[in-house]
């Protein structure tokens, strides 16, 4: 794979001045996700900085779920985030689960109860919220934070052991109830859940939360550079904290920046799961959703994905980036790689009345034009064709230079017809064309005896195959996608599909498979639909834009 991770950035700056003081001597990163969604393209931004500082300075990167919750996490999001990991073309030096370390983690907690550090205590979680104060006023002490450390070590057994209920008792660190940080204002450190764990089974009852969690997890794997984003800013002196109290022999560091925000994306897999729960979508990889699941069916690249990255960057202000830009780059990426191919998407018949019935006739077509190097195909053409619907007007206005009644056109790799009679159904509809063909006009012969200003793209009817077209638009309508109410202002118009044919090379094309539709852009043959009695093609994106990269400098 490609390496252009030395972009620079505030965070690969002080990884080059800690390797240099020599405060580190080898660069330890961690891509940590929680296993209770599919990743988004967020976390791709995430997984491309961590994977690619470690592999710039031959360093090592952990894929590690922190798997504390089992209320909310499960198997099937642990193997799809590692699919997605090594799809966008990581490897991890080592595969770790927060649940690996529980027994430790539980011997630290009792740690902290051994120096007056930590205390069980019967609020509620209603209690607890209420007496923690606000940004201008600090919070109330627990009646029950100073009990005796033989009694807590004593309950906080007991609530291992499963003798209480759920949320009847909590452990929480002892730290500064006036404390400015809200954070720092005795958080909670265990709380009970009588629930199976997808790794641990029912051996624990008690788990802990994240904030206590992450940096005991960065310690033990001797993690340097925690890289996390900006609102865990101020929960930077609680995770020193943990280490320190702690007593962990390693003492990592947290660094933030600012997230991807993006236009008409929903970046929470909060929000993610509800469009799967409530059916607004069809499942985590739905080609409409900004997981990296669903943009792999749509038919994005991991190579477009990880120049999209870079492309953003990394920084401490948080921003929106346009979602043309991530468009931009799949086009980059495919215009030398995918064969041009035709495609009718909305099919209206033509018949050429001159050209000789039952004749098949095979003509030569690049396959890039951009990339002479994929070579040629041949197409069949014959008496009966189909074009795109919107490439006729009975009426056109002025400056139509496609097919309409007494004009001539050329026909993609083929001949220049002329539209003489127009066929309708009982209600008016255009429903066939009736065209002669100019056989001296055909591709590649050099014909300069008159010129067409339109080209239209075309199938022959006889060989075409047919297939599905799914066309896409933004899920949340722009600006809409921010709050509780984003699901009032899902697009209606998000998918359109279509039905129509395509050329007969493509019968045998397989899932992920990607064409350029003449006119109609980037196409990937969807691995979730297609079977072999039915093409099914996701549009990837148009193939023009009026968006453009940023100058730099």
């Amino acid at each position: 794979m490609e390496n252009k991770s030395a972009t620079s950035n505030f965070i690969r700056s002080i990884v080059i001045e800690d390797l240099q003081a020599g405060r580190v001597k080898e660069v330890v990163t961690r891509f940590p996700p929680e296993p209770n969604g599919y990743l988004h393209i967020g976390h791709a931004k995430s997984i491309c900085l961590n994977f690619e500082l470690a592999d710039e300075f031959n360093g090592r990167t952990n894929l590690r779920f922190d798997d504390t919750n089992p209320l909310k996490e499960d198997t099937e999001y642990v193997e799809a985030i590692k699919e997605d990991v090594k799809w966008l073309g990581f490897e991890w030096d080592g595969l770790h689960f927060a649940s690996d370390y529980f027994e430790e983690m539980y011997n630290r907690a009792v740690l902290l109860i051994k120096k007056g550090k930590a205390y069980v205590d019967d609020l509620s979680a209603e209690e607890i919220r209420k007496t923690r104060g606000t940004l201008t006023e600090p919070g109330t002490e627990s009646p029950y934070r100073n009990r005796s450390v033989e009694e807590n070590l004593d309950l906080f057994q007991r609530m291992r052991n499963g003798e209480f209920k759920d949320g009847e008792k909590v452990l929480r660190a002892k730290i500064d109830m006036s404390s400015p940080n809200i954070n720092l204002r005795d958080p909670v450190l265990y709380r009970i859940a009588h629930a199976t764990h997808h790794n641990t089974g029912d051996k624990w009852c008690i788990y802990p939360m994240y904030d206590f969690a992450h940096p005991l997890e960065d310690a033990i794997e001797g993690v340097t550079h925690s890289l996390c984003s900006l609102e865990f800013e101020d929960h930077r002196p609680l995770y020193d904290w943990v280490v320190r109290e702690c007593e962990m022999e390693h003492v990592p560091r947290q660094y933030e920046f600012a997230r991807l925000n993006m236009t008409n994306t929903v970046m929470s897999k909060r929000k993610l799961k509800l469009l799967v729960d409530e059916k607004i979508v069809d499942g985590w990889d739905d080609p409409r959703m900004p997981t990296i699941a669903g943009l792999r069916r749509r038919g994005y690249t991991p190579e477009a994905i990880r120049a999209f990255a870079r492309e953003i960057g990394v920084s401490r202000s948080n921003s929106v980036v346009d979602a043309k830009m991530l468009e931009h780059f799949i086009r980059e990426d495919l215009k030398l790689k995918a064969p041009r191919t035709m495609a009718v998407l909305r099919p209206l018949k033509v018949v050429i009345t001159n050209y000789p019935e039952g004749q098949v006739e095979m003509l030569d077509a690049e396959n890039n034009p951009e990339n002479p190097e994929m070579g040629i195909r041949q197409i069949p053409f014959s008496r009966e064709i189909y074009i795109e619907q919107d490439d006729f007007m009975e009426n056109p206005p002025s400056k139509y230079f496609r097919l309409f009644p007494g004009n001539e056109v050329r026909l993609k790799h083929a001949y220049f017809i002329k539209c003489h009679d127009v066929i309708k159904d009982e209600q008016g509809n255009v429903v066939e064309l009736h065209c002669t063909y100019d056989p001296e006009t055909k591709s590649g012969t050099g014909f300069t005896g008159r010129k067409v200003k339109g080209t239209i793209h075309w199938v022959d009817a006889k060989h075409a195959v047919p297939a599905e077209f799914r066309l896409y638009e933004p899920l949340i309508l722009d600006g809409q996608e921010d709050g509780d109410s984003f699901l009032d202002n899902i697009n209606p118009n998000s998918l359109e599909t279509l039905h129509g044919f395509v050329e007969p090379n493509l019968k045998d094309c397989k899932p992920h498979d990607k064409f350029q539709f003449f006119r109609h852009g980037y196409f990937n043959v969807d691995p979730k639909y297609t079977t072999p009695d039915k093409l099914v093609f996701n549009r990837i994106v148009s193939l023009k834009s009026s968006f453009e990269l940023p100058k730099k400098g």
